[in-house]
């Protein structure tokens, strides 16, 4: 499948306003012994969470939010590890299942705003791109589309160059693209917002931003 893209904008952020809402909020309050947050006003509950989180140890508050958020994904001992890890290195880039990466930014970037920097920073790319056929035609998308769209303009230094070549060359199936893309939305006709980890794009790896890409798919068809 020959498609044309147009990258009209990268840009990178500390964090996703989409991902926590004030219902968690909530539910983080009270986990922190604040009830009754659903009476407050909503504009405050944020600030008031950061005051919370700093009651507790950081790694008792990370273990908090950890069980919140991935409670039903990961057992207490790996919450209570993933808890004391956050301190060191930055887990949304290295812990070893990259489809737990976009919840553990957030979480690690939640700690990190509220102990001001005791927790290692990580950042995401918001990427803007246009995407076609080779007629100018819209296309449905899917996070592999987006993923093989995006990189064929990464330099060959690029870790999903690296580490799925035969992936995007279609010799492999690329379901760890599911992982790669956080989140993609549209934003207009045939423009969409893609969230990624910046280890895994930033403005340096882009080589080119206007393009076209033949998408491999695998069994070695084109669609």
């Amino acid at each position: 499948m020959k498609v044309k893209v147009n990258i009209s904008k990268i840009r990178t952020v500390n964090e996703l306003d989409s991902y926590w809402t004030n219902e968690d909020f909530i539910e983080l309050l009270d986990r922190m012994n604040m009830p009754d947050a659903d009476k407050l006003n909503p504009t405050e509950l944020k600030d008031l969470l950061y005051m919370a989180i700093t009651d507790f140890d950081p790694a008792e508050a990370a273990e908090i939010i950890l069980t919140y958020k991935l409670g039903e994904r990961l057992t207490p001992g790996q919450i209570q590890n993933l808890s004391h890890e956050f301190l060191e290195e930055r887990v949304a880039e290295q812990y070893a299942d990259p489809s737990f990466h976009y919840d553990l930014f957030n979480i690690n970037q939640l700690l990190f705003k509220a102990f001001n920097g005791t927790f290692p920073n990580t950042e995401a790319s918001i990427i803007l791109l246009e995407l076609t056929d080779a007629d100018g035609n819209k296309i449905e998308v899917n996070k592999e589309i987006l993923t093989k769209a995006l990189a064929e303009s990464l330099s060959d230094h690029s870790l999903i160059k690296r580490l799925f070549e035969d992936q995007l060359n279609g010799v492999e199936d690329f379901g760890d693209a599911e992982k790669i893309i956080w989140t993609f939305k549209s934003k207009g006709e045939n423009i969409y917002e893609i969230i990624t980890s910046k280890y895994w794009v930033e403005k340096d790896d882009l080589e080119q931003n206007e393009y076209e890409v033949t998408i491999k798919f695998h069994e070695g068809e084109d669609d």
